[in-house]
């Protein structure tokens, strides 16, 4: 009877273990992203599928997003542990005293860009004078177009816009209702080459306006609650990352695993344009945004984008949950 009841207790022991290890028993953290899963995002379901949330005991649950906004008005309003979500997204919520605040930026620079066809030749800002650029208004890319006027010294009245649905962008760029788009590198010139066609993107970054990246963010008494589960995932999060970069094929396959509904092609393609974004020009490490393009990020929100300048930029952001030894950008 002894040696039964010692065996049970084994087998109980053992299956305790296993449990913990496949994360019952870790703390439950629920990430919603900015949008639908893609190359964007690919390196979080890598960092799940490698196990390296399992590893630093945090039960993370991923959830497609709608959009920055709405992803940032959720964690501000804790119906979400933790954001994917634009910068000036989450700093134009917390402008307004919603308790939000950027953790960690993934991707450093954004990946807004002036997308046309090469046969267009349109190779610099000034080359869109007398043209036909497609906008979304209200959106970012379409705010901050107004900055790359000034700093490239174009007149606003010798440009010519054209407000469309986005749905329309790339089918008008083809059939040369426009000569250029304001979109994304990472997915409308993503859809553009894969219908055979030749893209010239003209980055924002690269024309006067480096704004900060996707980030992610957090709800402050949150952050403030449990600091360590914060910066455990942060850590886990980078390191996905960083092995997406090293691999972005199995990064990409583990976002199909996850959400069936991409394509591992094109998610591929996107991330392949999302790692040039990580690493800002003078960043020593992921999440480690040089301090100029902070500057820069709140001069231009709060010239074009109305952000107040009552609150310096260091409040909507802490470095304190970064590792102390990110990956290198180099």
């Amino acid at each position: 009877m002894q040696h039964r009841i010692i065996v049970a207790l084994a087998a109980l022991t053992i299956a305790f273990a296993g449990g913990t290890a496949s994360g019952q028993g870790a703390k439950p953290l629920k990430l919603t992203l900015n949008f639908l899963a893609g190359g964007p995002q690919a390196g979080f379901m890598y960092a799940k599928a490698l196990g390296l949330y399992d590893k630093a005991g945090i039960n993370v649950t991923i959830e497609e997003g709608r959009g920055s906004g709405t992803t940032a008005q959720l964690v501000a309003t804790g119906q979400t542990d933790v954001g994917f979500a634009d910068a000036p997204a989450a700093m134009q919520l917390r402008a307004k005293n919603a308790p939000v605040k950027i953790i960690a930026p993934v991707l450093q620079t954004n990946g807004f860009a002036i997308i046309s066809l090469e046969e267009a030749n349109i190779t610099k800002p000034a080359d869109l004078v007398g043209k036909r650029v497609a906008v979304q208004s209200g959106t970012a890319q379409t705010t901050l177009l107004n900055a790359i006027l000034a700093a490239n010294n174009i007149d606003p009245q010798k440009f010519n816009t054209i407000s469309i649905d986005p749905s329309a962008f790339v089918g008008a760029l083809i059939e040369k209702k426009v000569d250029a788009i304001l979109g994304g590198a990472d997915f409308q010139s993503v859809q553009l080459r894969d219908r055979g066609f030749k893209v010239r993107d003209i980055l924002y970054r690269d024309v006067g306006v480096p704004t900060v990246g996707l980030s992610i963010i957090a709800r402050d008494d949150k952050i403030a609650a449990d600091p360590d589960l914060y910066r455990k995932f942060v850590a886990a999060s980078l390191e996905g990352w960083d092995a997406a970069r090293k691999d972005p094929a199995a990064a990409s396959e583990a976002v199909v695993k996850m959400f069936p509904a991409a394509t591992k092609e094109q998610i591929q393609k996107q991330l392949e344009v999302d790692l040039k974004l990580v690493c800002a020009p003078g960043s020593t490490g992921f999440g480690r945004v040089p301090e100029q393009n902070w500057q820069a990020t709140y001069t231009l929100l709060t010239k074009y984008l109305e952000l107040p300048t009552t609150k310096p930029v260091t409040d909507y952001y802490t470095v304190d949950l970064l590792p102390a030894n990110p990956p290198k950008c180099a």
